[in-house]
């Protein structure tokens, strides 16, 4: 079967700071080819829907997905799905991916008979099963399979990461992906799932709390595969098990791959892993990104990240003598006043960091999104992209922006501003000279890309597609808001949630 995989256009955040691979849906291309399917890929970051038309036009696709990790790329994948219906009628068409897979049925029925099936779960396990019963029937047998007919069986999971490997030939401009200076980045997964129970976020709700690794030798070979001198490392959170990231490090000593690395982790783990870390900065490991959230217990209490202030701070420290520079992020809660403006600005001056705001929004999939007391201002999915505030605002919302916008420019002025500009120009002409302007774009974007007028603009455009209503739920037993599911003995979620390293693998 002639299979098009599509990943949609960029959000607000990384039309600056970061435009990435897109990895998983790589591996669903990796999984469709091993199958026997005749794949292509298109990534809207990086082309046009002209782009698109040419190559379902030429390539005639039997079949076409696209993958909806982020809620607010569904609107723009539901008119590529009926703009599909219209130009290849008799076409197969799909969606799969993490955000998609906790608001399936509401898609489809939004999506008119524009979308045959929503894969839930992960998409490797789905995709061979998914083709061959859009070809000989049966997709009501199909796990994770969602239709206007109804559900299949529950989504499977993979037995291990090692497999597929992603299909990165597929992808015509590579150049494209950077994060932040490291330009261009592949992108690489170690570990996959969260044992962590954050109430923002829905990764652990996903893989049901499970965590899996890669094999280090695979992990190496996968490594050694890559082009790119820079690579962001994208499990969740990295190095959990120090013996693991050990073995991939003495894999890529082994074999002698030097690269610039970039990764997320948690404050604990690296304090508790200082040696690995320690490691992997001499393997070339320069950026690193901590979810602190808050910088007091009461917000870290709100998010349930079960860390103290004392231990976010002194992992800052500990990277700093690393040499790791740190990218923090805090999350802004729409209820926040113009004081509470004024300390996060404090602060982001105070330390070295650099530092990002994304604001407080309850996604379908987290565990917010069934308890937050304040109703929704919008349900427009492409206001949930954590640039927008889709709560009531404690200021007026116009107010509200300009504090955002303003703070946020007060700290990229402390990084991108003249007591850096020489730093940065060092960067910015090693990289002019391989040929990448990806980091000089974001140089001179944030006050296009990053405006109060245009976010107050976008809560006015008309809506097509709209998010369901929350659904109040009662969660003692957590295991509801899983999308994969394992059995577990009697007591080991209670068990595991004061001590997420126990989780099984």
């Amino acid at each position: 079967m002639r299979l098009l995989l599509i990943h949609p256009s960029a959000l607000m955040y990384s039309e600056i700071f970061l435009r990435l691979e897109p990895l998983g849906l790589e591996r669903v291309a990796g999984a469709a080819r091993e199958s026997g399917h005749e794949v292509r890929v298109i990534d809207l970051q990086t082309e046009s829907h002209t782009a698109l038309k040419r190559l379902m036009e030429s390539f005639r696709p039997e079949a076409i997905g696209v993958s909806l990790n982020y809620l607010a790329n569904i609107p723009e994948a539901i008119e590529i799905a009926q703009a599909a219906k219209r130009r290849l009628p008799g076409v197969f068409v799909f969606f799969g991916g993490h955000s998609v897979s906790f608001v399936a049925d509401d898609v489809l029925e939004q999506a008119d008979g524009a979308v045959d099936a929503v894969a839930r779960g992960e998409g490797e396990a789905a995709i061979g099963p998914l083709l061959d019963a859009a070809r000989d029937g049966g997709l009501s047998s199909v796990p994770g399979a969602v239709t206007l007919e109804g559900r299949g069986p529950a989504p499977t999971m993979l037995h291990s990461i090692d497999s597929p490997r992603p299909a990165r030939d597929l992808l015509r401009h590579r150049r494209r992906y950077f994060i932040g200076e490291l330009d261009p980045c592949a992108s690489i997964e170690f570990t996959r799932g969260c044992p962590w129970d954050c109430s923002f976020c829905s990764a652990w709700t996903f893989y049901g709390r499970s965590y899996r690794k890669a094999s280090p030798q695979v992990a190496a070979e996968e490594m050694a595969s890559i082009r790119e001198r820079n690579v962001f490392i994208v499990d969740d959170v990295a190095f959990i098990r120090p013996e693991h990231g050990d073995g991939i490090a003495a894999e890529l000593e082994r074999r002698r791959i030097r690269k610039s690395y970039y990764l997320e982790t948690r404050a604990d783990v690296l304090l508790r892993n200082r040696e690995i870390f320690e490691r992997w900065s001499r393997l070339g490991l320069k950026y690193m990104f901590l979810g602190m959230e808050a910088i007091d217990a009461e917000g870290l209490d709100l998010y349930r990240k079960r860390i103290s202030p004392d231990e976010n701070f002194h992992a800052l420290e500990t990277a700093r003598k690393l040499g790791i520079t740190v990218a923090i992020n805090l999350i802004v809660d729409p209820a926040w006043d113009r004081e509470r403006f004024r300390i996060v600005r404090e602060f982001a001056l105070s330390v070295p960091e650099i530092v990002h705001l994304t604001v407080m929004t309850p996604y379908p999939g987290t565990e917010i999104w069934h308890t937050e007391a304040r109703k929704l201002t919008t349900r427009d999915y492409r206001l949930f992209d954590i640039q927008h505030a889709v709560v009531p605002t404690t200021l007026p919302l116009d107010e509200f922006y300009r504090e955002l916008v303003r703070t946020q420019s007060v700290i990229n002025r402390k990084h991108l501003g003249l007591r850096t500009a020489f730093g940065a120009a060092r960067v910015l002409a090693a990289n002019l000279a391989r040929g990448q302007t990806n980091f000089a774009r974001m140089l001179w974007r944030f006050n296009r890309v990053y405006n109060p007028a245009r976010q107050m603009a976008d809560h006015g455009r008309p809506v097509r597609f709209e998010l369901p209503l929350p659904r109040h739920l009662e969660v003692e037993d957590r295991r509801q808001l899983y999308i994969h599911t394992k059995p577990a003995p009697k007591g080991r979620d209670d068990a595991a949630a004061r001590n997420p390293e126990t989780l099984p693998e």
